[in-house]
């Protein structure tokens, strides 16, 4: 079980500051084993006033995971022991910012290596928090045109708070028939034609 004196371990590892044991509270609660070093990342490199060096050094090695096959071949490979990858973490965190080589070094030693993309992704979540971006995700059966899109945007943005701005991007999905799939930040309408069918049919084969 994930207790508070191992998270606390993780921040003053990741600083060498004496208020190390004072966790920066994020601007966005993420949740999980890899909220956890995304939160305890964010907090040291916001002490170290590192911030976005220290997203440029993830987003570069979310990169390296996705068109590396060596490398991603062996994070995953379990027959290599944790003292091989994290002497090899350290030669790669060597052309990092600190606070990224030791979140490096740390998930080889500890074993967390498979869950580096999704700490990624989590510190991606919180630097979009801190910075009022609200993210959403639309679903449509067929593209938006420009003026659709637009027209999307400005009903979206009713629903943020003074100083956010909306990330919006979108994605076509056929299943859907028709309407739209809508979400934003922690909210989730789905206003789909498939969906107002699958409740058609549970209403009508109830009734049955």
């Amino acid at each position: 079980m994930y207790n508070i004196h191992k998270l606390s371990s993780i921040a003053r590892s990741f600083s060498s500051s004496s208020v190390a044991q004072q966790m920066v509270k994020p601007p966005l609660q993420v949740f999980g084993v890899e909220g956890r070093y995304a939160t305890a990342l964010y907090s040291a490199a916001s002490k170290q006033k590192s911030l976005d060096a220290v997203e440029k050094d993830l987003l570069k090695f979310q990169g390296l995971l996705k068109t590396d096959k060596k490398l991603s071949e062996f994070i995953k490979d379990p027959s290599i022991k944790r003292q091989t990858k994290a002497s090899a973490f350290q030669k790669i965190g060597s052309n990092f910012n600190p606070a990224t080589a030791n979140l490096l070094g740390l998930l080889a030693e500890n074993g967390r290596l498979s869950n580096l993309n999704q700490i990624i992704n989590s510190f991606k979540l919180i630097m979009s928090a801190s910075r009022g971006e609200v993210l959403c995700e639309v679903t449509s059966a067929k593209p938006l045109d420009a003026e659709s899109k637009g027209k999307l945007e400005a009903a979206l943005k009713s629903f943020l708070k003074s100083g956010q701005n909306i990330q919006l991007t979108t994605k076509v999905d056929p299943s859907i028939i028709g309407g739209l799939v809508v979400s934003i930040g922690d909210k989730y309408v789905d206003m789909s034609v498939a969906t107002k069918i699958k409740k058609y049919t549970e209403v009508i084969n109830a009734a049955v």
